[in-house]
């Protein structure tokens, strides 16, 4: 008997990765056009920005470009729009909305209807009460699509908005807008503060509703399905929806019961993995150490069937513990001329070569900075690749600091200052004129590159590699100038085939931190997988002795029933690990792209790995100052 239904209260379709969600969502919409053009109908559809449409928006554009989907019976209402704000600034809803999808298909301007954020105040009540009256004359909203907000708002309906509301004037909260503030140039100041947006009732109105989600909403995505009806989650509401569905990639579903505690929903095949899950999830949520589970903990906890099973508590604690105990090791690379059967990696080659890439030129100190100490001090042959320039995280600012010094610095020893004192100039002079939240010219993004490769390779050095072993790969895909990236192209792999292929690497370790907000980080990974892809059908032997490590980032850790390979660092090694993030200036104080998290690179970094070093500890293993946490991934 499956009871996955007794804890997701609104149905869910989970796809592989969100690429495959959007296009499934851009099927439906399609399908639903063609089925109302059969009709002679008009197809009213309620539609939504930000990042996880852009996808289905792509695909809309390209069944229309190469498939011929129509779009001239075709009304739609957006959901919500920054009030006050111009029509034409990049950041506006009107922009994106024409960006990704108006201005590729055959709509009907006339159709469109976007809340206008260029109104006065005191005409916007009315305005409101006129767009519900446009939703009511054309008979309503058939398909709302809707992206769902770290705090669970749907729209810019915020915590606390009433489940009664319809179309009006929202404040944002402060936690939205410094989410939102990657969008402009990382100031909060300048997002605004008001909103239009469409009410719940509103939504909930329409015929059919479809929310995505993706990666790092995981935790809102369970409170909304699995939690219980309240406005503190505006997103539960669709709970009470007659036709509602939430459409997530395997990450974005994560949190779910289903794959939290699947011997929850049903029966389970109790593989080793699977037992290690629910152990160490009992014990943690009963704060006892493996060792210390009874008989009793297992009835009172759903896993009487794994009793049945294994029929020996005790059996099974130890079965876990040391599996637990086996992934800790001191020795990342493999520990040389030991015999060691269970340990995490081989001990031949030894030293090893390692490939550590890192999506932004700090990811590697940030993410498994203790680590990278001690491939290299243990005698392997290191090497570091920076995947991009990271330049968009430097605030102008720096820029400023920056030319100031190099002029200064020609003047210093007598060296002729006037390229850079010309090069000051005209920085200095398109940064006072810089029209707001435009993107950076070509020699502004050099230098921001500039700044970043600097810190990176000072950070490298200091943990004792030199200039042969640091690579700057600086991928195509990002060298956008804005927020949004370019897509992924076979420039990209080929960098990545080339430094593979003189590395020749027996670990790589990578970033397996999808969560980042930007995707960056996921789109470093997809790179790093189709240039192995492409590496493995010519047949290369070396990749064939190649293991594949993954760390997580400044957003989040692996679960623990996930961890294959816990570094332990001691305390001086976790100040070691905070002067190497030290050495990225620019990112301190105040941190660029720091989403909802006020907190330091470096504080983040060190908070969690002290507490995988804790929730080891709680497990009933020795307690360290700090871990970092690796997953093999299997090529």
């Amino acid at each position: 008997m499956n009871l996955v239904d007794s804890f997701e209260k609104i149905p869910v379709a989970i796809f592989d990765s969100p690429k495959d969600g959007a296009i499934n969502v851009a099927k439906q919409i399609a399908d639903l056009i063609k089925e109302k053009q059969a009709k002679n109908e008009m197809c009213v559809l309620g539609l939504a920005t930000g990042s996880t449409p852009i996808d289905t928006y792509s695909e809309l554009v390209r069944l229309h470009k190469e498939e011929g989907l129509s779009f001239k019976n075709v009304i739609t209402f957006n959901l919500d729009e920054y009030f006050p704000i111009a029509k034409s600034a990049p950041q506006s809803y009107w922009s994106f909305m024409h960006n990704h999808l108006f201005n590729h298909v055959d709509i009907d301007p006339n159709n469109i209807h976007i809340p206008d954020g260029t109104l006065e105040k005191d005409q916007v009540k009315a305005y409101c009460q006129q767009y519900e009256k446009d939703i009511e004359a054309v008979g309503g909203i058939d398909l709302q699509i809707l992206g769902i907000g770290d705090n669970g708002h749907i729209g810019f309906n915020e915590p606390g908005s009433s489940f009664n509301s319809i179309t009006r004037l929202q404040v944002l909260e402060n936690k939205t807008r410094l989410a939102n503030s990657r969008d402009f140039q990382n100031n909060i100041s300048l997002v605004p503060r008001l909103s239009i947006t469409m009410g719940m009732s509103t939504i909930m109105g329409a015929k059919k509703v479809v929310l995505m989600a993706w990666s790092n909403k995981a935790p809102i995505v369970q409170q909304a399905v699995e939690g219980p009806v309240t406005e503190q989650v505006p997103a539960s509401i669709l709970q009470q929806h007659p036709n509602s569905q939430f459409v997530l990639d395997e990450i974005g579903a994560s949190e779910l019961t289903r794959y939290k505690a699947p011997w929850l929903t049903g029966e389970v095949e109790w593989t080793p993995n699977m037992v290690k899950k629910a152990v160490i999830n009992m014990a943690l949520k009963l704060k006892k150490p493996i060792l210390s589970l009874n008989q009793n903990d297992y009835a009172e906890n759903g896993l009487g069937d794994l009793l049945a099973y294994k029929s020996d508590a005790y059996q099974i604690n130890l079965e876990v513990f040391y599996q637990l105990r086996d992934s800790i090791t001191g020795w990342p690379a493999g520990k040389p001329n030991a015999v060691l059967p269970n340990h995490p990696e081989r001990s031949e080659p030894y030293p090893k070569r390692v490939l550590l890439f890192s999506p932004h030129p700090d990811d590697d100190v940030i993410s498994m900075g203790g680590t990278f100490e001690r491939l290299q001090q243990q005698g392997n042959d290191v090497h570091v690749a920076y995947q991009t320039s990271g330049n968009i995280a430097v605030t102008d600012e720096f820029v400023g600091r920056f030319l100031h010094f190099a002029v200064g610095f020609d003047e210093l020893t007598g060296t002729d200052s006037s390229i850079s004192e010309k090069i000051k100039k005209e920085s200095e002079y398109f940064l006072a004129n810089k029209e707001k939240d435009s993107k950076d010219s070509d020699i502004i993004r050099k230098i921001k590159g500039l700044i970043r490769r600097g810190e990176a390779r000072a950070g490298a050095r200091n943990i004792g590699l030199d200039d042969n072993h640091i690579h700057f790969m600086n991928l195509p895909f990002y060298e956008s100038g804005t927020i949004e990236k370019l897509p992924m192209s076979q420039a990209d792999v080929d960098i990545t085939i080339k430094l593979l292929r003189e590395v020749k690497p027996h670990q790589i370790y990578a970033a397996g931190d999808w969560a980042d907000p930007h995707g960056t980080h996921k789109v470093c990974f997809n790179v790093i997988m189709e240039a192995i892809h492409q590496i493995k059908a010519d047949g290369d032997e070396w990749l064939k002795d190649c293991w594949l490590w993954l760390y997580k980032g400044a957003w989040q850790e692996w679960d623990m029933a996930d961890i294959e390979m816990a570094i332990p660092m001691s305390p001086d090694q976790v100040m070691s690990k905070r002067y190497n993030i030290y050495f990225h200036q620019s990112q301190k104080d105040m941190v660029p792209f720091a989403g909802t998290d006020a907190r330091e690179f470096w504080q983040r970094a060190e908070d969690r790995n002290a507490n995988t070093a804790n929730l080891y500890s709680q497990l009933g293993m020795t307690k360290y100052a700090a871990m970092e946490a690796f997953v093999r991934w299997h090529f």
